[in-house]
């Protein structure tokens, strides 16, 4: 098959941006495309690093630079938005780039929703939103983060139907990228924007009661008016936007890892990241982490304070390798590469029979399984 996979415009796609989920998932996507055999063009600002077969530069670094300004990534918060100069020249050359290449039954891959709308109108291919965690859908194929999120669009736009050709893919993680760690420290983490929907005051309150330090990773300040954030409290230590390898490292050592995010998550990326890393987590009882963490196996969900207190003193009950095996094995690039393949293989019965298309040939319905974790002392609510 052939894929014409959309980057971004506010900064070139690379791994490096660990702090940009939608960047890790497109680059991860072009690898996982490419193992399969399929052929990918990708369309990014100069300087991406993607796996891929062609990849075309459809805005320059020095136009990126000249929409956004010269800034610190690793303490601002990107700098984007949909109908500025950098996506509008974004959009026109990728439309010219595509045309120029496209061929029947070709499918574009719009990671950014309604920001990629513009590309799929002036291709007119087929255009498949491939990792919504965002509200601005626009496609007649839609591939969600979670469950949780897919009903959650479906409620507010009032779908009561489902729609057959949508489906709910969880996001995927190269395993080296987030090794193992038995042996944890003495602090607690959190890792995420600073901003207040990210929960950040929970796991303020909740190691300032248990006498825990806390280490904050990510963009922002932890004063912050616009975001209700004044926290001067000392057992707390920001360390900034920290690189991958850091970002490993944190999560290996830490004793629990914070994520009680406010608003419906629709992945929380987070929450697995320190999962691999063999370290439980303690997340919000709603959004994505019903689908995700393993309660009173590979962390605890909870709703009050004293239940994150409670959950954070008993963090050490948890077994690390029960975290890293059960997220290795349900969001690993490899497990995930399969879902994405079926998905893909269905779409592609449009250009035949379609929905009523048979298939001769197929020896199981795999896509959908989970991988529970084999022991018996101990049960999980999901």
């Amino acid at each position: 098959m052939r894929f014409h996979l959309l980057g971004l415009a506010h900064l070139a796609t690379d791994k490096k941006f660990s702090q940009c989920a939608y960047t890790n998932k497109i680059v991860r996507l072009g690898k996982m495309l490419r193992s399969k055999g399929h052929k990918v063009f990708f369309y990014g600002v100069e300087g991406s690093e993607v796996d891929c077969d062609e990849f075309i530069v459809v805005l320059d670094e020095k136009d990126r630079v000249a929409c956004y300004g010269e800034y610190d990534m690793k303490k601002e918060f990107f700098k984007l938005d949909g109908g500025d100069a950098a996506y509008t020249a974004f959009n026109k050359n990728a439309i010219a780039a595509i045309n120029e290449r496209k061929e029947k039954n070709d499918i574009l891959l719009c990671p950014m929703g309604c920001w990629h709308q513009p590309i799929a109108q002036g291709t007119g291919l087929l255009a498949v939103e491939s990792g919504i965690g965002y509200e601005g859908v626009f496609s007649s194929f839609k591939v969600f983060e979670s469950y949780a999120w897919m009903h959650w669009v479906y409620g507010k736009r009032s779908i009561t139907n489902g729609v057959w050709y949508d489906s709910v893919i969880p996001n995927y993680f190269d395993l080296e990228s987030f090794p193992f760690q038995q042996k944890k420290g003495d602090y607690a983490l959190f890792v995420g924007r600073l901003v207040q929907r990210k929960g950040l005051d929970v796991a303020v309150e909740v190691t300032k009661r248990l006498g825990m330090k806390l280490i904050v990773a990510g963009q922002g300040s932890l004063v912050n008016p616009s975001e209700r954030l004044n926290i001067t409290d000392s057992h707390v230590e920001h360390v900034g936007c920290v690189g991958p390898v850091e970002r490993a490292r944190l999560m290996g050592g830490a004793h629990v890892c914070f994520a009680p995010t406010y608003y419906i998550e629709p992945f929380g990326g987070v929450a697995v990241e320190a999962q691999l890393c063999g370290t439980p987590v303690l997340t919000s009882d709603f959004g994505a982490f019903t689908e995700t963490v393993l309660h009173g196996v590979t962390g605890y969900r909870c709703r009050t304070i004293e239940e994150f207190v409670w959950a954070a003193k008993n963090a050490d009950k948890l077994k690390p390798e029960d975290c890293r095996k059960w997220s290795a094995e349900n969001y690993s690039v490899e497990r995930v590469t399969d879902m994405y393949e079926a998905y893909f293989q269905r779409i592609s019965s449009l250009w035949g029979d379609g929905w009523y298309a048979e298939n001769d040939g197929r020896a199981e319905l795999n896509w959908l399984n989970k991988n529970y974790i084999n022991t018996t002392n101990w049960s999980y609510s999901i």
